[in-house]
């Protein structure tokens, strides 16, 4: 006879409920490199630095240096997440 701790159930269920969360997330697998490229692509820099006024997208931008200040800047990573959510969900 198989015995199974109810425990195990309920994290098992847990973590199901948990991937399913993150299939729904639009950011899920998705690098910041990778969000930000697609914003890039999408509006150009000059048009991401007008959405989004950072001195970043404004002055001299590139990936790399957009990269470094996000990764540090997490109201800043915010903004650029929730532009490329609006974009994705949008389509």
């Amino acid at each position: 006879m198989l015995h199974i701790h109810p425990e195990h159930i309920f994290t098992e269920h847990k973590n199901i409920k948990k991937m399913e969360t993150q299939q729904n997330n639009p950011l899920h697998g998705k690098t910041l490199e990778a969000i930000l490229v697609t914003l890039v692509d999408h509006y150009g820099w000059e048009q991401l630095g007008y959405r989004i006024d950072i001195n970043c997208f404004n002055n001299d931008p590139s990936i790399k240096s957009s990269l470094k200040f996000l990764r540090k800047t997490e109201w800043a990573r915010k903004k650029v997440e929730d532009l490329y959510v609006e974009i994705i969900v949008g389509k």
